[in-house]
């Protein structure tokens, strides 16, 4: 497995302002299924507009002896009576019949049926500014107001007051906001499932608490249905810690981080003893998971932000903080006894705004003032979760490790903090912060390697109702053009920074292709998933040596806009050398 890079370009925060804006939060019955109801189906886009734009962003990534070959496949492909008409009109009626026909696709394919590990590989992790806490009270104290804000959150979900937000004038589906509490990710020995337990008749009122290797049940609703205050939580989390003092033996939690395949056969033959499939169980519909963490060893300022990072990402391995959590479950919450905080999301249910807003709001609730002492009420003690070690599940448990050991070892991470300039300069220029950086990572690859890659950048698609996401090509025609102008000393520079402008224009113009749904991946995706259920075999275009190029991202990129100091970190272990990145502009 190759080594994976991931750089992130950071001079702060975007606020949403024009682009997320909230509107009114007054409660109506059924808000949701009408905003919902309301919003567009997404388009198919038309067969010739996808196959031309293939082409286009193959031009920079692929020698023109190959484009000739792929030209012709092309050609062949979306001749009037072909096969590509035929899959487009089924495409059409797919899209028709079902309220999106690429979302079902997309989990399937992107997260369920993808079978290696969510730890690294898929799961992405936020860290928040750091704290210091003076003792572990303090860790506690602030855990108890992470959890009471997280509940706060949860409110507005369960009320329908949460306030929709825009893109461009457009209303964007809410659909991923609530699918994230209550709901956690089921492994099978072939495919993976995705279940939400908010969607029971009684739906859970407890969440999972992780300290030392060891899982407890938090109930965290009184009997009258309204959430304990900071203070009871702080009183539970305090017995859940003098419950387990010592390590446990087995981390069961780091079965969760194994290859998929193997973490399901490992599940089912766990799922056979009763009290282990009634803790599992608890643990799955829990609105989300709380970890207790012990403190990493000490790290120089400069290196904080890049430790953080991996201290999300992964635990650091099983000598550490591996074991202490679930990686199955949707929302893992991250707190270091050295102050070292963030968290964990499984990527299947939701892309990361939605994340971020969560966390913007709990980050907000964890600075009001302290705690109000409520009565003593008493409460019940939190429930340990037990479970019963075979020897073939302790054999899964030490393969386990092993692997972990061998991610955490092979992941090269490295956070930038990026001081010089923010978004405010590219905007002076009337250049999009987007585009500028995205332009200048083309220039950085281009100087490194002397050619052009495919790069992917994600585009929300969530002007649809149940849209995910598409691809943004940030290699272009044009951006290829301003890489290698910028190194010729034959170029003006009056020349280069018009070539800039003109890269720039072009990555602006295909983002607001993808965002309404115009962009080629996802359209090619179902084409060649139509073809899959209609035909005995792939049409020639999906064989080609050119597809498999353009799916083989050198640059991995994204953004998330976040009103407080968060930073978030992904990997992509998907081919053999990759750099990823996520980037936040001010």
């Amino acid at each position: 497995m190759g080594t994976v890079a991931r750089t992130m370009v950071k001079a702060g925060m975007v606020k949403p302002s024009s682009l997320v804006k909230p509107v009114s939060v007054t409660r109506i019955a059924g808000r949701y299924l009408a905003h919902q109801e309301s919003l567009p189906k997404l388009p198919v886009p038309p067969l010739q507009q996808t196959c031309d734009r293939y082409l286009a962003v193959l031009d920079p990534v692929i020698e023109p002896e190959e484009l000739n070959h792929t030209q012709k496949l092309v050609e062949e492909f979306q001749k009037p009576g072909g096969v590509g008409e035929r899959l487009q009109k089924g495409l059409e009626g797919r899209a028709k019949k079902i309220e999106n026909w690429l979302s079902d696709w997309w989990l399937q394919t992107a997260y369920l049926e993808y079978r290696m590990p969510v730890v690294i590989h898929s799961s992405p992790g936020v860290v928040l500014p750091r704290l210091e806490f003076s003792d572990r009270q303090g860790q506690m104290r602030y855990a108890a107001k992470l959890i009471a804000g997280v509940l706060d959150f949860k409110t507005m979900i369960d009320n329908e007051t949460l306030p929709v937000e825009y893109l461009g004038g457009k209303q964007l589906c809410m659909n991923q906001y609530y699918q994230v509490l209550s709901s956690c990710r089921i492994p099978g020995t072939k495919r993976d499932t995705v279940v939400n337990y908010a969607l029971d008749k009684k739906s859970p009122t407890h969440i999972t608490v992780v300290h030392n290797f060891q899982f407890f049940l938090l109930d965290v609703y009184n009997s009258d249905g309204t959430p304990l205050t900071v203070d009871q939580i702080y009183i539970q989390l305090e017995k859940i810690w003098n419950s387990s003092l010592q390590t446990n033996k087995e981390p069961i939690g780091i079965l969760t981080s194994n290859h998929r395949n193997s973490w399901g056969k490992a599940y089912n033959n766990l799922m056979k003893d009763k009290t282990n499939k009634e803790s599992v169980r608890a643990i799955q519909k829990s609105i989300f998971t709380i970890c207790l963490e012990a403190p990493m060893p000490r790290t120089s300022d400069d290196m904080y932000p890049t430790r953080a990072a991996v201290q999300m990402l992964h635990g650091g391995g099983s000598r550490w903080n591996s074991g202490n959590r679930w990686f199955d479950k949707t929302l893992q919450f991250i707190i270091g006894e050295d102050g070292m905080c963030g968290m964990i999301y499984e990527h299947a249910p939701a892309e990361g705004p939605p994340i971020v807003a969560l966390l913007d709001h709990v980050v907000e609730y964890t600075k009001k003032s302290e705690m109000v002492r409520t009565p003593m009420v008493p409460l019940r003690m939190p429930q340990k979760l037990r479970f019963n070690i075979t020897p073939e599940i302790k054999n899964d448990i030490e393969e386990a490790k092993q692997n972990m050991n061998i991610m955490v070892h092979d992941l090269d991470m490295k956070v930038n903090v990026f001081s010089h300039f923010g978004k405010n300069f590219p905007k002076s220029q009337k250049m999009s912060p987007d585009a500028f950086i995205q332009m200048a990572l083309q220039l950085a690859y281009y100087r490194m390697y002397k050619r052009c890659c495919p790069t992917y950048e994600s585009a929300s698609l969530r002007m649809f109702r149940l849209g995910r996401t598409d691809t943004i090509r940030s290699t272009s025609i044009d951006s290829a053009r301003f890489a290698k102008a910028m190194d010729d000393p034959t170029k003006q520079n009056t020349e280069k920074v018009a070539l800039l402008e003109k890269a720039i224009k072009a990555h602006r113009a295909y983002t607001d292709m993808a965002v309404q749904g115009q962009a080629i991946d996802r359209h090619l995706l179902g084409l060649k998933l139509q073809a899959i259920e209609d035909l005995a075999a792939l049409p020639e275009i999906f064989m080609d040596t050119s597809y498999a190029v353009a799916l083989h991202y050198n640059l991995s990129t994204s953004q998330v806009p976040a009103k407080t100091d968060c930073v978030m970190c992904f990997e992509i272990y998907k081919c053999e050398r990759s750099l990823s990145l996520w980037f936040l502009v001010i």
